[in-house]
């Protein structure tokens, strides 16, 4: 659930800000105008935030059926969505020292404070609290999943077969219980949508915004939520999050693997049918698309606070009017007051406490 370049700062990966403009330097001061943003990528980032926020919001409205059905429909797809485009925006990434930075500064420290924030709430409500920077709670496994698979880009870029390699990992860590520390079963398993996105070049994107493809697009996606609507009860919602073995699912390795395969075809085809039908021109979101990231981490507290006020809500009717405050919450958490009130959080200036990089001497 953050958040554009090819050389991308870590900020403005999927579900990541975009980083305001910064005092005319380099490039700038040279005569030279800085690359301006693709709005494509931006509307996917915002209208994937949306999916995320209203399938958080809905969470808890799944007795009633069409709540349950979109709920399966948006999990299937819009986490696969975020970390391809992260993984697109990741490819040029690097060990150099200034992306290194970016990615302390935009995912580690971002992960420690929200992971402490959303501990507070069970202090005042319950008395106890619980942080585990290994464990993450609640939405904040997506930061250190991404922390994780940003480290290994380089990796991936030098392999020959690497989503095949991927898969592979994806479906090898379905057949074990791994540890809560490190997110560990969603990070591997969701690895290989962060891949493909690694492997998408301009021309993939290009393809997908032609004319008989974006119907096509259409066409899948509706075909997706209808059968979303038919087999949503037929299938166990574990499948979808991504964080449990086949084991503790209740199903043999040789069949969860068939079916974690199933998932990652789903996701992949899903992913691509919402990029065929997403705008390629500006539109009136695209500057929300570029501060995701805001959004994905601070809806939290906006979902604890008012599920405990869906007494009446357990209805059809209910179920759109929740599904229409997450777009508003999604869109109010992107624009440019909230990104100024919580900047110290999500995109912290540590500038004060990096050096220089310090290299070895040589041996005399």
């Amino acid at each position: 659930m953050t958040a554009a370049t090819p050389a991308v700062p870590a900020a403005q990966v999927a579900g990541a800000a975009t980083v305001p403009p910064a005092p005319a330097t380099g490039a700038a001061r040279a005569g030279k105008a800085p690359k301006e943003r693709d709005p494509y990528l931006d509307n996917a980032k915002y209208l994937a935030i949306v999916l995320v926020v209203t399938g958080h919001l809905i969470e808890d409205l799944r007795d009633v059926p069409a709540a349950h059905a979109l709920y399966f429909f948006f999990y299937t797809f819009h986490m696969p969505l975020f970390i391809t485009l992260s993984g697109h925006l990741s490819r040029n990434w690097t060990f150099s020292p200034g992306k290194a930075r970016k990615l302390i500064s935009g995912l580690a420290v971002p992960y420690i404070i929200f992971e402490v924030a959303y501990a507070l709430p069970r202090l005042i409500m319950y008395g106890k609290l619980e942080i585990s920077l290994l464990d993450p709670y609640y939405l904040t496994w997506f930061l250190m999943s991404l922390f994780l698979w940003r480290l290994s880009t380089p990796v991936w870029q030098q392999l020959r077969w690497p989503l095949v390699i991927a898969v592979v990992l994806s479906l090898l860590a379905g057949t074990s219980k791994l540890p809560d520390e490190l997110s560990m079963n969603r990070t591997l398993g969701l690895l290989p949508f962060y891949v493909l996105g690694l492997m998408l070049r301009p021309e993939h994107l290009a393809f997908l915004k032609r004319p008989w493809v974006r119907v096509a697009g259409v066409v899948v996606l509706a075909a997706g939520l209808a059968a979303a609507f038919a087999f949503h009860t037929d299938i166990a919602t574990e499948w979808i999050r991504w964080r449990n073995s086949n084991v503790k699912i209740g199903v043999g390795d040789i069949t969860g693997s068939a079916i974690r395969l199933a998932m990652l075809t789903a996701g992949a085809v899903l992913v691509a049918a919402f990029l065929a039908v997403t705008p390629s021109r500006r539109t009136w979101f695209s500057g929300l698309g570029a501060a995701t990231m805001y959004a994905y981490l601070l809806h939290g507290f906006v979902v604890k606070v008012v599920e405990r006020f869906y007494g009446g809500l357990h209805t059809p009717w209910g179920v759109a009017l929740v599904s229409a405050f997450g777009v508003v919450v999604a869109t109010v958490l992107c624009t440019p007051p909230v990104r100024r009130a919580f900047r110290w959080a999500v995109e912290p200036d540590l500038s004060w406490a990096f050096t220089a990089i310090r290299r070895p001497r040589p041996a005399r």
